[in-house]
Parts: C-alpha cells; sequence; structure tokens
C-alpha cells in the first residue's frame, strides 16, 4: 500500500495552524459584537454576537477533531483516524442549525415588540470590523481545506461565512431601521439571516454524514485515476506487448486522505518482480496524480475471478 501526502505549504496555513487562529478570533469578534449590542439594545446584533460564540465552541472541538485524525494508524483504528474530521463538520452544521433556531426565537419576540436603537454608529462600525476579520479568515480557511481536503477545515470555514451573512444582514437591516424609523427591520433582519445560515448548517451536517459513510472520491478525482490507468495500459502495450487489465476500482473518501483499491490482471507465466514493477509504476503514477491518496492494487493472474466476483456476478 502505497501513501502520497500533499506539497508542504507554510506552517501558518495549515489546519492546525488556522484553527488555532479561528479560536482566537472568535473570541475578539466576541468581545466586538457582545460592545456592538450592549451599546445599541438591537437584537439583529445580539443575534450576532451569539453566532460568535457557536463559532469558539465549532473552532475548538474542529481542533480537537483534527488532532485526532492525524493520530497513526493502530491495532483497533487500522484505516487510521482520518473520518474524525467528519465528526467536527456534523458537530459545526447542528450549532450553526441551533444558533440559527436561537435567533429565529429572539427576532420574532423583538418583532412583536420593536423598540428604538441607540448609538448605532458605534455598534455597526464594531460589527463590520469583526466581519472583516471573519471574512478573512474564512478566505484562508477555504483555501487550506482544498489543500489539505480537511473537512474540519471546510467546516469552519463554512461557519465563519455564516457568521459573515450574519453580520451583513443584521447592518443592512440596521441601516435601513435607522433611515425609515421602521424599527421592526431589525427583527426581520434577523429572521432573514437565521433562515440562510440554517440552510448553511443542514449543508455541513448532510456532507458530514455522506463521509461517515464512506463517499467515493469526488468526479473529477475519479477521471484523473482513470487517466492514470489508461496510460499505464498504454505504456504496458507499448514496451512488453501485453495488455494490461484493470478491474475492481473501489474508492472512499476519509477527511483529508482518499483510497483506492483495485485488481491488476497480468499474463500468468509473469514473473513476481515483473508484475510488482507495473505494480510500482501504477501506485507513483495515481500517488503522483493524487494528494494524500493510500493505494492497494492486488495482482491476479489474468482469467482469474475473485470470490467477491463470483458473489456479485460481475467486476466492478
Amino acid at each position: 500500500m502505497a501513501e502520497q501526502t500533499p506539497a508542504r505549504t507554510s506552517d501558518w496555513m495549515r489546519p492546525h495552524s488556522l484553527l488555532r487562529i479561528s479560536i482566537a478570533v472568535a473570541v475578539v469578534t466576541i468581545v466586538l459584537k457582545m460592545l456592538a449590542w450592549l451599546l445599541t439594545g438591537s437584537v439583529g446584533l445580539l443575534s450576532d454576537a451569539l453566532e460568535s460564540f457557536v463559532n469558539l465552541a465549532g473552532a475548538t472541538f474542529a481542533l480537537a477533531m483534527v488532532t485526532i485524525a492525524q493520530r497513526p494508524a493502530d491495532d483497533d483504528h487500522p484505516y487510521g483516524h482520518h473520518k474524525a474530521e467528519y465528526f467536527s463538520a456534523g458537530f459545526e452544521g447542528l450549532l450553526v442549525i441551533g444558533a440559527s433556531l436561537a435567533i429565529i426565537w429572539v427576532s420574532v419576540a423583538r418583532w412583536l415588540d420593536p423598540q428604538p436603537l441607540q448609538r448605532l454608529d458605534w455598534g455597526l462600525g464594531l460589527s463590520l470590523a469583526s466581519t472583516v476579520l471573519n471574512g478573512a479568515l474564512a478566505w484562508l480557511m477555504f483555501r487550506s481545506a482544498r489543500t489539505y481536503r480537511s473537512m474540519a477545515l471546510e467546516g469552519d470555514a463554512r461557519h465563519l461565512m455564516t457568521d459573515v451573512y450574519t453580520s451583513v444582514g443584521v447592518v443592512l437591516g440596521l441601516g435601513l431601521a435607522h433611515l425609515s424609523g421602521w424599527w421592526w427591520l431589525d427583527p426581520l433582519a434577523g429572521v432573514v439571516v437565521a433562515l440562510n445560515i440554517l440552510w448553511h448548517g443542514a449543508v455541513l451536517v448532510w456532507r458530514a454524514a455522506q463521509g461517515l459513510m464512506d463517499v467515493a472520491m469526488d468526479p473529477e478525482q475519479l477521471l484523473q485515476v482513470e487517466t492514470v490507468l489508461h496510460a499505464q495500459v498504454q505504456a504496458a502495450q507499448a514496451q512488453t506487448g501485453v495488455a494490461l487489465l484493470f478491474d475492481s476500482l473501489r474508492t472512499r473518501q476519509a477527511g483529508g486522505h482518499s483510497f483506492i483499491d483495485l485488481h491488476l490482471h497480468l499474463p500468468g507465466d509473469w514473473s513476481l518482480a515483473q508484475a510488482a514493477d507495473w505494480r510500482h509504476r501504477t501506485e507513483a503514477a495515481l500517488m503522483a496524480a493524487i494528494p494524500s491518496v493510500q493505494v492497494h492494487i492486488e495482482l491476479l493472474p489474468q482469467g482469474a475471478v475473485t470470490v467477491l466476483e463470483r458473489q456479485t456476478g460481475h467486476r466492478a
């Protein structure tokens, strides 16, 4: 079995470092947004502050899960601990859903009893400052999540973006309320934003569930696998005159790691060294094409059928 890891990037762009930064930013934004709420009395800003508490809890849990996911395989977990990241994404999704429901509850109560707001200039300024911090951090986390294929990091980035949406919606609602004198626009903004982040939370929970159910690699990566295997068949035909056969391809994702299992059928009169050489070439080609991949190739003589293939009646 062979494994390939992503190219080295700056240490501060790694999942652990960014999640630590996310915890620190969450503390700063909590202070800013709570001050904004205390100054204005806006239920919209209160809902924004509550969302930041959720960010803090989510980032802390994500850091714990990423740490667990990087533990090496052991006797109880022979395939590693990579799936721990999906628990983090699911937890973040549930937190987002819970926060959105709380925001709706508070907003409806204020809608029934609208009140004028005070010192909106300071309140909106503090809210916008925290929004810039969250937006910049989310952008960095999305970049790192793509590099490391980290579901925990992507979950935290999406959570931060919901905070950005919340803040922008609240600021727009407060601005309109201030200009028009319609103070019910404040809680209306809270409800609209809550419905938006409710959707994002549901998406996170769904994606985490799919990952825990051993979802296949994404179509783009599967196309890369097929391209590599086709190139190996052509190379073997040109060099040996033998048509190799790859079948029973199975793939799965686990956190930032991909797993590939397949069969390689070779002439029965080839030596073990020849067979091992072509397996090594195929593994190396797949590792070069796809980061963080583990490859397992079973060698079989041409015409052989495994017990699983007999049971299923076909070759995958």
